[in-house]
């Protein structure tokens, strides 16, 4: 399955059609969701049942955790599992809370079926970025509160009334949390980024109307279902452990707010040993923690950006290089020495035709877009058979 291309949520409806009964309650969908990190909104996994067809970036898994979140919790609350039905309901829950207008446009280009609709819904309530600049300059470029889709759409297939008052409400709670989370301990840089992006993904709220001067607790400690109250557990877990130790005050704070929460003492171990296991396993791959220069950030992005395209299209691209001698000979020649520049300009306006045959890879076309060609070329010669790199190593 590829959540980049479209007809990835049929897809999805064909394969959960084999595995229906793998949530027995909420507690399991949520104890899976923790697993992956989308209670998080730090995306490092997808469910087991799930097979990708290439290694998938932090946004793809989040496209297939929200969506595999929406529709557990639609079987489990209505125990329904008519995929059609639940594509229909989902897109009246969006509709409700008044986000993801879809432009004329894109209505056009996708046409009338609801889940061609809903791909691109869940991409915009994914990405927090809406272009590539925005993308290439920030790598945290997920929206970390998906996980309150999922308490909201619970909700409202219970009661759809007032729906987006009370997605206001939860996200005023969530990012107070966060910030009087973050408040208990000393600040460093991985709690700035972490507070950027949560900020960064709020929908239904302003940042700057909030004041955090602690009279969100009034609210939170209103009668709110056990499965809100261990979501906000986790998400103060995730504030103060970020830095890998819990020191008295930040212990003092999140069990005093279990406590607040009605939450067991188990119950308050358990998420503080869970955001423990998760920083051990994926510490080095999450985002906001890697602390690295504009340049190489930059750098970075854009290379997996590419690779992605460059595996996405590979068969294409193969049968287009083999149709070009010349192109191909040039490639290869880039990998041991340099390119004249009458070579470099031959292999620039060859390739510029051959992306115009692919119109996923119209992005080197743009203005600007010769810049990812010298990453492009470093990443083809995976592409060329193996006579034309005498180097290569295979693996």
């Amino acid at each position: 399955m590829n959540p980049s291309a479209s007809g990835w949520i049929n897809k999805f409806g064909s394969l959960v059609e084999k595995e229906r009964d793998r949530y027995s309650s909420f507690d399991t969908l949520y104890r899976d969701l923790r697993s992956t990190g989308f209670v998080y909104g730090i995306n490092m996994g997808i469910p087991q049942f799930i097979v990708a067809e290439h290694k998938l970036s932090e946004d793809e898994c989040a496209k297939i955790n929200l969506l595999n979140a929406l529709y557990s919790t639609y079987t489990l609350e209505t125990s329904k599992t008519d995929f059609k039905a639940f594509l229909e309901e989902i897109f009246r829950f969006y509709k409700e809370l008044e986000i993801g207008h879809i432009s004329l446009l894109s209505k056009i280009l996708t046409g009338s079926q609801t889940a061609a609709h809903l791909e691109k819904l869940i991409d915009s309530r994914v990405s927090l970025g809406d272009n590539l600049i925005s993308k290439t300059f920030n790598s945290i470029i997920t929206n970390s509160l998906l996980f309150i889709d999922v308490l909201l759409f619970k909700r409202y297939l219970c009661n759809s009334i007032n729906i987006r008052e009370q997605a206001q409400l939860v996200e005023y709670l969530t990012i107070n949390i966060t910030y009087h989370a973050l408040s208990s301990k000393e600040k460093n840089k991985s709690d700035e980024r972490l507070a950027q992006l949560f900020a960064s993904s709020l929908t239904f709220i302003e940042i700057d109307s909030q004041n955090f001067d602690g009279s969100y607790r009034e609210k939170l400690l209103e009668n709110r279902s056990e499965i809100e109250n261990r979501y906000f557990l986790d998400v103060a877990c995730l504030a103060v452990w970020e830095d890998k130790s819990l020191e008295y005050q930040e212990s003092e704070f999140i069990f005093g707010l279990g406590k607040d929460l009605k939450l067991a003492e188990e119950d308050i171990l358990n998420s503080l040993e869970e955001i423990k296991i998760f920083f051990i396993k994926n510490s080095k791959t999450i985002p906001f923690l890697k602390d690295t220069n504009l340049a190489i950030q930059f750098y970075d992005n854009m290379s997996k950006m590419v690779n992605k395209l460059i595996l996405r299209n590979s068969k294409r691209l193969q049968k287009e290089l083999s149709e070009s001698k010349e192109l191909v000979y040039l490639i290869s020649k880039s990998t041991l020495k340099d390119l004249t520049p009458e070579e470099k300009k031959k292999v620039q306006n060859q390739l510029i035709d051959i992306f115009k045959s692919i119109p996923s890879l119209a992005i080197f076309i743009l203005p600007g877009g010769a810049v990812l060609l010298p990453i492009f070329i470093k990443l083809i010669p995976k592409l060329l058979p193996s006579s034309f790199d005498e180097n290569r190593v295979e693996k």
